[in-house]
C-alpha cells in the first residue's frame, strides 16, 4: 500500500534526537503528543524510523497499543530480547557476563529469559552490551508510552530505561535516545512531570498533524469518477480532526456507488465525509448513553474536571450526587466511595476511562469531553 511520507519532518526530527548538547535536556527522552488515528505511528515506522537509520542509529520500536492484554513492561522487555536475538555478539558478551565461559549461541545455552527486570541481567547491562557489540546509538522508539504506568511492570521498565539511558549516555557507551509517543498529550505528561517519573524534566512537543500537503497527495490518487478541490477537501479533513481513515471511508462509499455521475461526486464526497464524522461521533455517545446513572455521573464529573480530577474527595463526591439528583430528582442512587470504585472500574472495561498504576484516572480519548460538551451532556456537572 502507498504511503504518505514526511521525509523533511522526519529528517529533521531525526537530527534533533541524535544531537545532545550538554546542556540540553533532550538526553532525558523526547515526549510527542498527538490524538490517535492522525498518522503517528505510520510516521514512527514509515518515516522516523529509516531517517534515523541513515543516521547510524539502531532502533527499536515497541508498540504498547498492539496488544492491550500484555503487560507493557513484558512488551518492553520482549522487544529489547527480540532485538539481542539478532545479533550472536551480544549474546556471547551477555552469556560471560552472567558466568559462563564456553558459549554456544546456536544451541541456545544462554537464554534471553535471562534478560529483564529484578534477577539476572538488566536492561541496562543488555542495551549497553548491544550498543558496544554494534557501535552505534540506539533509540528506542515507546509508542502509546502512557499504556506503561497502567502497570506495576510497566513502571520498573520505565526506570530500567532510564538507568539504561543514563549508563548508555556517558563517555563509556555510544549513547541511548528514548523517542515515547502517547495518543493524549495528559496522560503522557504523567511520565515526566513529576520527580518520582523516570523521564522527568523531558520535553513534550506535540507532533505536528497531517495538513494540505497530505490532503493534496490524497486528492491527486482518490481515483474517483471526478477530482477533488484541494480546498474543499482540506476543510473537511479539519472537521475530521486530521484521521486520514475519515476520508479514506468516504472515498470508499463513492467508489462503490454506481452510476455516480461526474458532476455530483465533490457533493458526494463532501456529504461522506460529514455522514463518517457523525458515525464516529454517535458510536462513542451511544456507549456514553448505554451507562447506569452513577457511571454516566462519573464519567460526567470526570470529563469536565480534566486534570483537576480528583475521584473520592468530598466535594467530588457531592459534584456525582448532583448530577445523580440533575437526572432523577426522585432517584435513590447514592454516590459513595465503594460505588464510585466500581463505576470506574465499568468504565475502564467499556474503553472509556484509563487508570495508571497508582490511581490517576483520565479519560481514554480526550477528544470525548469535547464531545460531550457540545451535546449538552456536562451540563448538569457544578
Amino acid at each position: 500500500m502507498e504511503v504518505f511520507h514526511r521525509e523533511a519532518l522526519a529528517a529533521d526530527l531525526a537530527s534533533k534526537v541524535l544531537f545532545l548538547a550538554p546542556t540540553s535536556a533532550s538526553g532525558s527522552g523526547l515526549f510527542l503528543a498527538a490524538p490517535r488515528r492522525t498518522g503517528k505511528s505510520t510516521f514512527l515506522r514509515e518515516d522516523l524510523r529509516p531517517q534515523l537509520e541513515k543516521r547510524g542509529a539502531l532502533v527499536v520500536y515497541v508498540d504498547l497499543w498492539e496488544d492491550r492484554r500484555a503487560d507493557p513492561g513484558d512488551v518492553i522487555v520482549n522487544s529489547v530480547r527480540a532485538e539481542l536475538s539478532r545479533h550472536d555478539g551480544v549474546l556471547k558478551r551477555l552469556a560471560r557476563s552472567a558466568g559462563m565461559e564456553k558459549v554456544s549461541v546456536g544451541d541456545m545455552a544462554f537464554s534471553l529469559d535471562k534478560v529483564g527486570l529484578g534477577d539476572g541481567i538488566s536492561l541496562s547491562a543488555a542495551l549497553a552490551a548491544l550498543s558496544d557489540e554494534t557501535g552505534q546509538v540506539i533509540v528506542l522508539i515507546v509508542d502509546e508510552a502512557q499504556h506503561a504506568i497502567t502497570s506495576e511492570r510497566g513502571n520498573d521498565a520505565l526506570f530500567a530505561l532510564k538507568a539504561a539511558r543514563d549508563e548508555l549516555n556517558s563517555s563509556r557507551h555510544k549513547g541511548l535516545r528514548v523517542v515515547a509517543t502517547g495518543s493524549n498529550r495528559d496522560k503522557l505528561a504523567m511520565l515526566r512531570n513529576s520527580r518520582d517519573q523516570a523521564f522527568y524534566g523531558a520535553p513534550l512537543v506535540s507532533f505536528p498533524p497531517l495538513g494540505r500537503d497530505y490532503v493534496a497527495w490524497f486528492c491527486e490518487r482518490v481515483a474517483l469518477a471526478a477530482s477533488l478541490d484541494v480546498d474543499s477537501v482540506a476543510a473537511l479533513f479539519d472537521r475530521a480532526a486530521h484521521r486520514p481513515e475519515l476520508l479514506g471511508s468516504a472515498a470508499d462509499a463513492l467508489r462503490f456507488e454506481f452510476g455516480l455521475a461526474p458532476a455530483e461526486v465533490p457533493e458526494r464526497f463532501a456529504g461522506a465525509v460529514e455522514v463518517q464524522i457523525k458515525a464516529s461521533n454517535d458510536e462513542l455517545l451511544r456507549v456514553v448513553h448505554s451507562l447506569t446513572p452513577l457511571q454516566s455521573a462519573v464519567l460526567k464529573v470526570l470529563a469536565k474536571r480534566g486534570g483537576d480530577y480528583a475521584p473520592f474527595e468530598a466535594a467530588t463526591l457531592r459534584d456525582y450526587q448532583a448530577v445523580l439528583q440533575a437526572a432523577s430528582p426522585e432517584g435513590e442512587g447514592r454516590a459513595d466511595v465503594p460505588a464510585v470504585q466500581q463505576a470506574l472500574i465499568a468504565l475502564q472495561d467499556k474503553a472509556l476511562v484509563w487508570r495508571a498504576a497508582r490511581g490517576v484516572y483520565a479519560l481514554e480519548e480526550a477528544s470525548l469531553a469535547e464531545l460531550m460538551r457540545q451535546h449538552g451532556l456536562l451540563d448538569t456537572v457544578p
